[in-house]
């Protein structure tokens, strides 16, 4: 006969509702651990879906995911005429946020370097990948597009053709793919009359100059599109993207290029590392402390839990004694609802976790590994809990029972 079974089955609605409480608590726990894994693998998802040897940023910048950073598309040129690279692309990124069929519609733009990149890579989940150089877009599915939706971008219309799964960015919106041309366009868009001031104010700056007056001629180049100009400079991207040809060493070509004076390189660890140190290093610490935090507060009220359910039996246990019963049965009888109240509200949280965790707004990564580590520390706190109900168990004088 297993005391602790009769007792559960007498007072089975407390139990139930007791176990259900802690397995909440621990669900707690489980998502807190899921959103800091998740806060990780947002921060270097791009980064390796990507896979490059080697970022060329601008000067003193930490890359394009942790600052601002703006160097001529040229430099993609200049790089690719280094000993050892097999490929380079430019890359452009930054976020928006528009109205869209009446609510706000955030995304974070990349930029593919057509047509060398198309998109390949990306994973798509329906739809396609992007077919030509323009108006064509790839999004994430968390941004609640669908594949034919067409967008409004500056003085451009883009269509929706595919549409990709967990993709987002280190702040949590969704990503949205266009052709680097495009991108750019999204990126620089000014007004109409924001671009005849501006050209206003160039043809103004050259006829009160000398050579205004010289070759009054220049007033119509001067007015015309900046692409016309030659003495303005080529388009900013944010970045170029190396890959390394098989056999080079990447830190070879990194110093090659680091050396030019314009622009700083980072390995793909290095820009890894920037992200995690940087960028999220407080959010991960501060959701690190408080799944510590839940853990004790787990540990706290599972032992008042236990401790409370102990003096309830104040009355059997001593009976128990009067009959003779050994002091290890009355350890066992504690010592066990302890473990089956952790194990179960255990398995009733990753339930639960399992069908709640993906209505979040933001990522829940849950690994395996750290479950069995949380299992582990539930099963000792179960133990450790019970620790003070059965102190005051053992010190439960027979005689109570008969006054």
């Amino acid at each position: 006969m297993n005391l602790a079974i009769k007792d559960i089955r007498h007072n089975l609605g407390r139990f139930v509702l007791t176990t259900f409480g802690i397995s909440l608590l621990l669900m707690l726990v489980i998502g807190m651990g899921g959103i800091y894994r998740g806060l990780v693998e947002e921060a270097t998802l791009l980064l390796d879906r990507i896979g490059a040897d080697l970022w060329v940023v601008q000067k003193d910048t930490r890359g394009p995911f942790a600052e601002i950073s703006r160097i001529p598309r040229s430099v993609e040129d200049r790089v690719l005429a280094v000993p050892g690279v097999e490929s380079a692309s430019s890359f452009i990124s930054h976020t928006i946020q528009r109205e869209y069929r009446g609510r706000p519609l955030r995304l974070t733009i990349q930029g593919l370097s057509w047509p060398a990149d198309r998109g390949q890579w990306l994973p798509i989940f329906s739809g396609r990948t992007i077919g030509q150089a323009h108006y064509e877009m790839v999004a994430d599915k968390s941004s609640d597009l669908n594949v034919g939706d067409r967008i409004p971008l500056g003085k451009n219309i883009y269509t929706v053709v595919g549409l990709t799964y967990k993709m987002s960015s280190t702040s949590g919106d969704s990503m949205a793919f266009l052709t680097l041309t495009d991108a750019q366009d999204v990126q620089f868009d000014l007004s109409n009359e924001a671009i005849r001031n501006e050209r206003e104010a160039r043809v103004n700056r050259l006829q009160s100059l000398d050579l205004g007056n010289v070759q009054p001629q220049l007033s119509d180049i001067v007015g015309g599109k900046s692409s016309g100009i030659p003495a303005l400079g080529t388009s900013m991207v944010s970045a170029v993207i190396v890959h390394v040809k098989p056999g080079c060493n990447p830190s070879s070509v990194a110093a090659k290029i680091a050396s030019w004076p314009d622009v700083s390189v980072y390995t793909h660890a290095g820009q890894s590392e920037l992200l995690l140190r940087g960028m999220v290093d407080k959010a991960r610490r501060q959701l690190g402390l408080f799944r510590v935090l839940l853990i004790m507060v787990s540990a706290v009220i599972m032992a008042l839990i236990l401790y409370t359910l102990t003096l309830d039996k104040l009355h059997d246990i001593a009976m128990l004694k009067l009959m003779g019963a050994r002091n290890s049965v009355i350890l066992a009888l504690i010592m066990q609802q302890a473990l089956l109240l952790g194990i179960l509200g255990f398995f009733i949280a990753n339930l639960i976790g399992n069908w709640l965790f993906p209505l979040f707004p933001r990522r829940v990564v849950i690994v395996q590994g750290d479950l069995m580590q949380l299992a582990v520390i539930v099963i000792a706190i179960s133990i450790l809990a019970s620790l003070l109900g059965i102190v005051k168990a053992l010190r439960v004088d027979p005689s109570e029972v008969l006054s």
